[in-house]
């Protein structure tokens, strides 16, 4: 079992900046693949970004040049730098953990983008 714990949304006006961090339990962090998922209010929860093992990292196109992820094993953490945010990415955002079938998320942290 590995437990995920989400931490760093809030409020920010558009085009400011926001870190979301992910602290996974365990010792399988490092060989985990990660994900960013975030879901709006009626929509599906749709995958943002995602960083492998070896830290290969992928982006949805509307996040591309915008949002960071990256991952510090020594200290089983995931990280999402958000960017020159917009109202459209408002959004409850969650870590997603997959390493051989077995899938974890976190409870989520609400990012909300508005002046």
């Amino acid at each position: 079992q590995v437990q995920l714990v989400e931490s760093g949304g809030g409020l920010v006006q558009p085009g400011g900046s926001l870190t979301l961090s992910c602290v996974a339990s365990g010792n399988s962090f490092s060989f985990a693949i990660m994900r960013w998922y975030r879901q709006a209010p009626g929509k599906q929860r749709e995958v943002v970004a995602t960083i492998s093992s070896g830290g290969s990292t992928d982006y949805a196109d509307s996040v591309k040049g915008r949002f960071t992820i990256s991952r510090d094993n020594a200290k089983n953490t995931l990280y999402l730098q958000m960017n020159s945010l917009k109202p459209e990415d408002t959004a409850a955002y969650y870590c997603n953990y997959f390493r051989v079938g077995n899938i974890y998320w976190g409870q989520g942290t609400q990012v909300t983008v508005s002046s």
